[in-house]
């Protein structure tokens, strides 16, 4: 059966990579943009750059309105409450990083920081970092064999030393949603600290932040349709106010002398320095774009095709899905054959598609693997992408099993 995307047209992006004989199945990576996006950029530009918050002149006024819309905007896209509880950082990985310090004096030497086998390195290394500056446990939550966190191991593994909880709504490499609700319950028991890494989630799923009940959640602006440069960092106020100021400049200032200041609270004292105006704006115009579109409509031309890509890679000889994919994606590896070795091939054949350890080496070395083929999908994408990929992959393994 044709899956036609009837949002493809939106973005010019994937139809100029198609003309150039290119198969973009990467959306996991980084999204294609649309072109409210597109003119959202070139409008902020095009009609005079200004700084925010600091001008009274008009286009400084001008930006900031259109800035500050935007926190607006993602507040009510997370159902974040306050848009003062959305603060915006230069990217997802920045936003955990400001977290790891802003944070780092609530931990004592012994406490216990609480993450899972499946975790992005933009959610691993800033805990692990953080724990060997201040002498704290890292504990690592295992997963069951479909490649869920295991909730019975997590519940013996979650105690009263644990300060931290940090796990991902759904995991960049397998694909399958992770069962949060249960965790974060687990870990406000003990009174920990609780980090949900949603820069997956948000982009297949609308999620109720404040019946989610996490203290902070973060998610990057690039995966969901928007422009690079962008990160959003929600806070339940309480949470927010434990936080410490880790980077200093211009914006985040009251009061300064030479010796002494004073600080502004969230969501400005976290964005010292010029931020990315430009960017912020056009994610603002790609917030708008997806609320426009029909949700269901999308989840479920997502859901389709998934199970078309699930079902094509079932009928190949030697493939190995890793865990249990639900939605977006598919990682793989082949019998006898070097995930490079292939991605090389496609890769000749104009498709695009990511290869490697993707940013979760542990979780790749916990399976035995040293890499695996990642097919990602967009709501631009359509089945003749998915033609075009398995045409190529079985010309690849005719070369190479």
């Amino acid at each position: 059966m044709s899956l036609i995307s009837p949002w493809r047209a939106d973005f010019p992006g994937i139809l100029a990579l198609e003309a150039e004989g290119q198969t973009y199945l990467d959306s996991a990576a980084t999204a294609q943009k649309p072109q409210p996006m597109l003119d959202a950029l070139l409008g902020y530009y095009g009609s005079g750059a200004a700084n925010v918050h600091r001008a009274q002149h008009l286009p400084g006024e001008r930006a900031t309105r259109a800035f500050e819309a935007t926190r607006e905007k993602a507040a009510h896209w997370l159902n974040a409450g306050d848009a003062t509880q959305i603060v915006f950082t230069r990217s997802a990985t920045e936003a955990f990083n400001l977290l790891a310090y802003g944070l780092e004096g609530e931990f004592q030497a012994g406490d216990e920081l609480v993450i899972s086998t499946l975790e992005h390195h933009a959610n691993l290394l800033p805990w692990q970092q953080l724990a060997l500056r201040r002498q704290l446990k890292l504990v690592v939550l295992p997963l069951d064999s479909s490649g869920l966190i295991d909730l019975d191991q997590a519940a013996q593994l979650i105690g009263p030393r644990t300060k931290l909880l940090a796990v991902s709504q759904l995991s960049n490499v397998l694909g399958c949603w992770q069962p949060v609700s249960q965790l974060l319950a687990l870990g406000k028991a003990q009174g920990a600290l609780t980090v949900v890494d949603g820069t997956q989630g948000v982009v297949h799923d609308r999620h109720d932040l404040q019946a989610l009940g996490c203290d902070f959640y973060i998610c990057s602006s690039h995966k969901l349709y928007g422009p690079d440069g962008v990160g959003l960092l929600y806070g339940r106020a309480p949470a927010l106010q434990r936080l410490r100021h880790w980077q200093f400049g211009g914006e985040m200032l009251l009061h300064t002398d030479f010796y002494n200041a004073t600080f502004r609270d969230a969501p400005l004292g976290f964005e010292a320095g010029t931020p990315p105006i430009a960017s912020v704006i056009a994610l603002g115009a790609s917030l708008d774009y997806l609320a426009a579109l029909d949700s269901s409509a999308v989840k479920a031309h997502e859901a389709r095709l998934h199970n078309k890509l699930l079902a094509g890679l079932s009928l190949r000889q030697g493939v190995r899905l890793l865990g249990e994919p639900r939605v977006a994606l598919a990682s793989f590896v082949v019998e006898g054959v070097h995930n490079a070795d292939l991605a090389q091939l496609l890769t000749e054949q104009g498709i695009a598609v990511r290869a490697g350890h993707h940013c979760a080496m542990p979780l790749l070395q916990s399976l035995g693997l040293s890499g695996a083929i990642r097919v990602s999908l967009g709501l631009y994408n359509d089945s003749s992408d998915l033609e075009r990929f398995f045409a190529a992959l079985d010309q690849a393994l005719e070369l190479l099993q």
